[in-house]
């Protein structure tokens, strides 16, 4: 499976893939024991992912609780005409937004943000609700907060197993 690339992801791309998503912080050495690799031939590798836009960046995944902000929301936004927080304001304004995704639907964006209190999520949806209307949904647990992105196997020909509670597509 290809990715936007210029030549399919073999099964080394996707090993390395795999490993670099789970701990990004692996030196060529290790990840190249790992994958069975020399360490020059794994830094040429990872070089190549990511100058196919594959590998996008690296950072550290930060518990929004522990560092004070317990409170975890998802925010539909329907923006009103001529103020849509997309083109009338910057990420400076709202610290709290950890994500923003554009949607399509009744609904405009759907923002995560990490907020410190009740009065901290009263005083953040006032300053949003500036540009239109709100439907906040308080998370109460995560369930899977981050995946590992690992589609080797996954071709267009996909026929996903039957499991309990997942339906196909």
């Amino acid at each position: 499976m290809a990715l936007q690339s210029e030549r399919p992801l073999d099964s080394t791309d996707w090993k390395i893939l795999r490993h670099l998503q789970q701990d990004a912080r692996l030196s060529y050495n290790e990840l190249g024991r790992r994958v069975g690799l020399s360490a020059p031939a794994t830094a040429e590798r990872v070089r190549r992912l990511e100058e196919a836009g594959i590998i996008t960046g690296y950072s550290a995944q930060i518990d929004p609780a522990k560092v004070g902000m317990q409170l975890l929301a998802l925010i539909h936004l329907r923006c009103d005409q001529g103020s849509c927080l997309l083109r009338t304001s910057t990420l400076d304004e709202f610290p709290e937004v950890l994500e923003v995704h554009k949607l399509s639907g009744s609904h405009c964006a759907v923002l995560k943000a990490a907020l410190s209190s009740m009065k901290h999520l009263e005083a953040f949806n006032h300053r949003l609700s500036a540009h239109g209307a709100l439907v906040v949904h308080l998370v109460t647990s995560s369930i899977l907060p981050h995946r590992v992105i690992d589609w080797e196997q996954l071709d267009e020909n996909f026929d996903p197993p039957d499991y309990p509670g997942w339906s196909k597509p």
